[in-house]
């Protein structure tokens, strides 16, 4: 396009202004396509349209234009004056981005160091403590539900045991209706309880939490414990719920079950362990605090004892049709009262622990196993004694275990009990009549007892008055001597009338029997 003469014409005339104030533009370059198509466009045009029509097309083309500058200015102003802003404002932001770059490439090489360190330290591959604080912590938060309700076991075994003593009107043992149903559930609840939480501590021994838990638990399970003891030294305890109770405490306590059948290989099903002396000893306590209840009659027969033994001169002693007759009433009261309670209270607990632990009664083969216990430790014995002492021989079990039945020889404490009683009070009571009716009534608690192999009838002979060795009668000492016996007769011949009875023998049989020998 340079080399158009055309526009070589016409050169001179587009660098001059068109008014002298006006600034002249630089001309148009001659490669522009728009210079170029007009300047064909002119080559194409008549002379004569040079003159007249050009001009004009030019006038209207510059109108419109003008037009569309000032739309343009009044649409797009504030977008203009904005972008001449930041126009002007370039000039200085992109020195400002230059060294901002620079700095970020200088940065890189630290930035990818501290993110490979990142990457290393909080692999899941590496051990990091870090790492495992968020891991408990964020399953910690998925299973906060269960820890809650593991964390909720002591407080409901507690609530559980509370409920039970509450059920069971204040002891370890249900009572009747209702509230019995309540207790039992509530101490089974609370046992199962127990035993989730021995499981846990078990599949969990090393966790703090479990083992708080099972602390506590512990703490509670003695507090059961000792709520069903004290109800074992209640009174009214039937059989249903003794049973129940020394159920629960196997459950609780299986120590004391099955002590000393470990060490024989036994099952501890058929030994009562420490468990049946624990029951024995409860009971003998109700059975000593129901005796203490009669304080206030032994208090007077006591006076009466103090009153025999202080003014034995003062008696006055009355013989009508070979009897006897003096003070005592008081002591025949308390004495009446003592084995009234003594006959229930001591069949009530030797019968129920038979049925509790049926393993107790004696055996017609316990003799046998008497004697074989004696040759076991008279062998154990032998070879103790003839080993070199240089442990050469390995140790022998205890002969001595398993231990008897504290029934063996619990009976025999209680006959005690009575038997110290009846030589304290007995001497106090001087009319035959009385007398004799008291030892009956000690005969008929004998044979109650005797049904539970316990028989001590026997014990008669030796309630001998110590009033007959100070006495110079010889006469009235034989009389009170033979009093036992004539009463065990009269007792034999009335239990032999009540055997024909409930035989379904008739009553002239009956008239017929005479005393046995």
């Amino acid at each position: 396009m340079a080399d158009d003469p055309l526009y070589d014409l016409l050169i001179p005339y587009l660098e001059k202004p068109s008014s002298p104030s006006t600034v002249s533009d630089p001309p148009p370059s001659a490669g522009d396509t728009v210079t170029s198509n007009y300047l064909a466009r002119l080559s194409t045009l008549p002379l004569a349209s040079l003159t007249s029509t050009e001009p004009q097309s030019l006038s209207q083309s510059s109108h419109s234009l003008l037009l569309s500058l000032q739309a343009l200015s009044t649409r797009s102003h504030k977008s203009v004056i904005t972008a001449s802003d930041h126009l002007s404002d370039l000039s200085t932001t992109l020195p400002t981005l230059t060294e901002e770059a620079a700095k970020l490439q200088e940065a890189l090489p630290r930035l990818d160091e501290e993110a490979l360190r990142f990457s290393q330290t909080y692999s899941k591959s590496g051990d990091s403590r870090l790492l495992d604080r968020r891991k408990k912590a964020m399953l910690l938060d998925r299973n906060v539900d269960r820890i809650s309700d593991i964390l909720d076991l002591p407080s409901l075994l507690s609530s559980a045991i509370s409920a039970s003593a509450v059920g069971s009107s204040g002891s370890g043992v249900p009572s009747s209706g209702g509230y019995a149903t309540s207790a039992t559930t509530n101490y089974a609840s609370a046992l199962d309880l127990h035993s989730h939480i021995k499981r846990l501590h078990t599949l969990y021994p090393t966790s703090p939490l479990v083992g708080s838990i099972s602390t506590q638990a512990e703490e509670a399970m003695r507090g059961m414990a000792s709520n069903l003891v004290t109800g074992l030294r209640t009174q009214g305890v039937k059989l249903a719920g003794g049973m129940r109770t020394i159920g629960w405490l196997r459950r609780i306590a299986p120590e004391l079950d099955d002590s000393g059948a470990r060490q024989k290989g036994l099952a501890s099903a058929g030994h009562e362990g420490g468990l049946g002396a624990l029951f024995l000893v409860c009971r003998l306590a109700n059975l000593v605090s129901m005796l203490e209840a009669l304080e206030p009659l032994r208090e007077l027969a006591d006076q009466e004892s103090e009153r025999s033994r202080q003014k034995p001169e003062r008696q006055s002693v009355t013989k009508v049709n070979g009897s006897t007759w003096s003070g005592g009433e008081q002591t025949e009261k308390y004495l009446k009262r003592y084995i009234e309670i003594f006959r229930e209270q001591s069949f009530a607990m030797i019968s129920m622990y038979k049925n509790i632990f049926p393993s107790s009664s004696i055996s017609p083969d316990h003799t046998a196993d008497t004697s074989e216990m004696g040759n076991t430790f008279k062998v154990a014995t032998l070879k103790s004694a003839t080993s070199n002492g240089n442990g050469s021989e390995p140790p022998m079990e205890d002969p001595l275990q398993p231990l008897p039945s504290p029934l063996a020889s619990f009976p025999l404490h209680l006959v005690s009990m009575l038997e110290d009683t009846l030589k304290i009070y007995l001497p106090n009571i001087r009319d035959r009549a009385s007398k004799e009716s008291l030892l009956t009534q000690v005969l008929y608690c004998a044979g109650s007892l005797g049904r539970l192999g316990s028989d001590f009838s026997m014990i008669l002979a030796s309630l001998e008055s110590p009033d007959n060795d100070s006495d110079g009668d010889s006469d009235e000492g034989g009389v009170e001597q033979e009093e036992w016996v004539d009463v065990v007769k009269k007792h034999r011949v009335l239990a032999g009338r009540l055997e024909l009875l409930a035989s379904g023998v008739g009553t002239e049989a009956d008239s017929n029997a005479s005393p046995p020998p």
